[in-house]
């Protein structure tokens, strides 16, 4: 069983692959950051738990469907598997803005599917990793720390500066890891 301590949750649009404001729609569309595959694959070789939270609204709206997404959360994991790692879990959240649901982040849905998934108690202690505010609000009532990253959005949400008072932040995903891995003595993975 993994420790909260040792997992990072990561968002996907804007910190494992390119963002797009009409979103990522399709495989093609589904671009990676080489660099955030090659992160993830660090984490899982230095005994890290990697797991994903991320609002799909584009399926509510009806841009694609359940089936492409679970196309590019595999292309994903091959990726991540071929670089010699793995993720946990995937939560993903269908619904739009209006829908009522309790997954879509800023909320904890995701986190607490995450929690259940990976049998947890808490998730005090974990890494969650996004470039919006919403991704860092969602980690904050589960006990997670936070970190903006500079891709995607992050570097918007940074100018913004509100909310930010205790989030880290790094250029990307790979810089994070670095300083992470450091951090807690695994420089060398």
């Amino acid at each position: 069983m993994p420790h909260p301590s040792k997992l990072v949750i990561l968002d996907r649009d804007g910190v494992i692959n390119h963002d797009s404001d009409n979103y990522v729609k399709s495989l093609d569309e589904w671009i990676p950051y080489p660099t955030a595959i090659e992160a993830i694959a660090r984490l899982s070789r230095a005994g890290w738990t990697v797991a994903i939270a991320t609002n799909q609204s584009g399926i509510a709206r009806g841009y694609y469907s359940e089936a492409v997404l679970a196309s590019m959360h595999e292309r994903l994991e091959q990726l991540v598997h071929q670089a010699g790692g793995e993720i946990a879990h995937i939560a993903y959240c269908p619904h739009g803005p209006d829908d009522g649901c309790d997954c879509r982040k800023p909320l904890t849905g995701l986190l607490e599917q995450i929690r259940r998934a990976l049998h947890l108690e808490n998730l005090e202690g974990s890494w969650m990793v996004g470039d919006s505010l919403r991704d860092l609000q969602a980690g904050e009532p589960m006990g997670c720390r936070p970190v903006l990253v500079r891709t995607g959005k992050g570097r918007r949400t940074e100018a913004k500066g509100e909310g930010l008072d205790q989030a880290m932040i790094f250029d990307d995903l790979a810089a994070f890891v670095t300083w992470l891995l450091v951090a807690e003595g695994h420089a060398g993975e």
